[in-house]
């Protein structure tokens, strides 16, 4: 049978690594994964604009990044790396911030 528990998603073309957690019954999304989508930018550019967002947040007390938890996921070397998720509900709330995209 399949492992389910970890796969990868298209939206609008960029992949977005996600792990069922079975214990809580909740979807994990890697951060940086969704600011690629939401931003639409290449990896790097997602991930700076992330640890800029990040670090924004930290400042204000924000819920969603005092509650961001780490997984090992497949990143895009194909090597397992500890990178920072968010559940469904915490998504959403980063989409609530996002920035508009910018086009050329």
């Amino acid at each position: 049978m399949e492992n389910n528990k970890q796969k990868v998603k298209l939206f609008n073309e960029k992949q977005v690594r996600h792990e069922w957690d079975e214990e809580n019954g909740k979807w994990w999304f890697s951060v940086v994964d969704a600011c690629a989508v939401l931003t639409d930018n290449d990896y790097q550019t997602a991930r700076n604009y992330w640890k800029w967002l990040k670090n924004k947040l930290n400042s204000e007390g924000s819920e969603p990044v005092s509650n961001t938890n780490r997984l090992k996921m497949k990143a895009h070397d194909g090597k397992m790396r500890t990178t920072d998720v968010m559940d469904t509900e915490q998504v959403l709330r980063l989409i609530q911030r996002k920035p508009p995209r910018q086009h050329d």
